[in-house]
């Protein structure tokens, strides 16, 4: 009698021990590419219009479309460029706006801050390579930083921190100098001086708006921290400091408006979910994040201001994005006067919010030492929006109504990646320009932007100067 016992059971299934054969194809379960014949593409490659929709322009099917560029209280149109890539979880987007983010390892996983190389002794993040980020593309987000501001610097750059906050409500330019004295006797700037080449490009930035700030207050502005003659007229250490951060951001001119303005906002309360940096400017309330008025004071005239330049580049987006569709057109092209029309709409909604800002701006308090700041950015052409020069690139009223030159001397307060821009809007933009000289509807719709932004250009003088003038006047709309 033969005994038999149960064979295992083979959870992967039956087992054979001969060759398999199929009798049908193998099929796949992964993600289906598209068929390039088949003319469909991936909806982040599927190029689309850059041109913001407006009123009095139709569609294909004869509807009108909507207003070119939303209030303040309206959600931002969905961007015609790609998505951007957006992170999930309250708690990423809360340290996006507070300025930090979690870094990423090697193996892609986040790291601890003990972990993080260039953070020994509470030092911000270790310096990355410039060369190694993102080409910069305006329709993205304008001359706006890619993510909010750094709200305030850690370990030794506290120190930094502290005297911009103190030297920007100082009563007087000596007031201000002092304390840059005291903190060299305190061989804090050398000590600041050493650790530059630890920061990372961001928090680089946010320390050239505190030097900024302090070289404003001082009566600095003009100089070059190069320069021998300096050294007689500004303290050293500071001086040498100023310079290893431009060095660091590979800007030299950067005591200016871009600078003070486009990297001194803060949401005034934390967004609950990831939106693009013009979204977040447009549709939330700013504050500064270094005050030229003191804590618990209402703002300051010079704090509206440079919120309010940064609100006009924030609803300036659309303007980018209708350079980048002139940019290489024909002037006989049937889409160039479409675009214009909607770049006279784009600039009108400029120059309306520069108005909605006037009245508080003029009724906020201004102290000497604040207009006297005022006085000296103004006296180095260094108030100069960086949208109106992407307006300027494009239709061309600099070179009419100024010369080459000081076209350029306003320029070298931005970038150089936002300098190369704008001349290659110059040259691309060139073939719409010789409208200028020509008759007919398309010509005059080209004149009609020039006239626009020439009065764009004139309200944003006055908002300057209401904020300048030691007593409140309101900015008419005639102005």
């Amino acid at each position: 009698m033969k005994m038999t016992t149960a064979e295992p059971v083979n959870a992967a299934g039956p087992t054979t021990t001969g060759p398999m054969t199929t009798t049908g194809p193998v099929t796949t379960t992964g993600p289906r590419t598209p068929n390039p014949r088949s003319g469909a593409l991936p909806a982040a490659a599927n190029p689309a219009s850059a041109i913001p929709s407006g009123d009095g322009i139709r569609s294909a099917d004869g509807t009108p479309s909507s207003p070119g560029i939303p209030s303040a209280t309206q959600a931002a149109p969905a961007s015609p460029l790609p998505a951007p890539r957006r992170t999930t979880g309250s708690g990423r987007a809360e340290g996006e706006a507070e300025g930090e983010a979690e870094p990423v390892g090697p193996d892609g996983k986040g790291q601890s801050a003990g972990a993080r190389p260039g953070r020994a002794g509470g030092e911000p993040d270790g310096s990355a390579d410039a060369t190694t980020a993102a080409p910069h593309d305006p329709c993205a987000h304008g001359f706006l930083p890619e993510r909010p501001p750094v709200r305030s610097l850690i370990g030794t750059w506290t120190r930094l921190d502290a005297m911009a906050r103190a030297a920007a409500i100082a009563p007087d330019r000596e007031a201000a100098v002092a304390l840059v004295e005291r903190a060299h006797r305190a061989d804090e700037l050398a000590a600041l001086r050493q650790r530059v080449s630890r920061l990372s490009l961001r928090n680089a930035e946010a320390a050239a708006m505190r030097i900024a700030v302090i070289a404003v207050s001082c009566g600095w502005c003009g100089l070059d921290p190069q320069a021998p003659a300096a050294r007689q007229v500004a303290d050293e250490a500071f001086l040498d400091l100023w310079a290893a951060i431009a060095h660091r951001i590979d800007h030299d001119q950067f005591v200016a408006l871009p600078t003070l303005a486009l990297h001194n906002w803060a949401p005034e309360r934390k967004p609950r979910r990831h939106i693009p940096i013009d979204q977040l400017a447009r549709t939330e309330a700013l504050v500064p994040i270094v005050r030229w008025a003191p804590e618990g004071q209402p703002l300051s005239r010079l704090d509206r201001l440079m919120l309010a330049a940064t609100r006009l580049e924030a609803h300036g987006i659309w303007l980018f994005r209708l350079a980048e569709t002139l940019a290489g057109r024909s002037p006989d092209d049937s889409s160039t006067p479409t675009a214009l029309r909607r770049l006279v709409r784009v600039q009108h909604a400029l120059r309306a919010q520069l108005l909605a800002e006037a009245a508080d701006l003029s009724a906020a308090p201004a102290t000497p030492q604040q207009r006297a700041v005022l006085g000296a950015l103004a006296g180095q052409g260094a108030l100069e929006p960086p949208v109106l020069q992407a307006a300027d690139a494009v239709l061309g009223i600099g070179a009419r109504r100024m010369r080459e030159g000081r076209r350029q001397l306003l320029r070298r307060h931005l970038p150089a990646q936002h300098r190369a821009w704008l001349s290659a809007m110059d040259r691309h933009c060139a073939p719409v320009r010789t409208l200028a000289h020509r008759g007919g509807p398309d010509a005059a719709v080209y004149r009609e932007a020039q006239e626009s932004l020439i009065a764009l250009r004139r309200t944003y003088t006055a908002l300057v100067q209401a904020a300048a003038r030691p007593t409140a006047a309101p900015l008419t709309k005639a102005a």
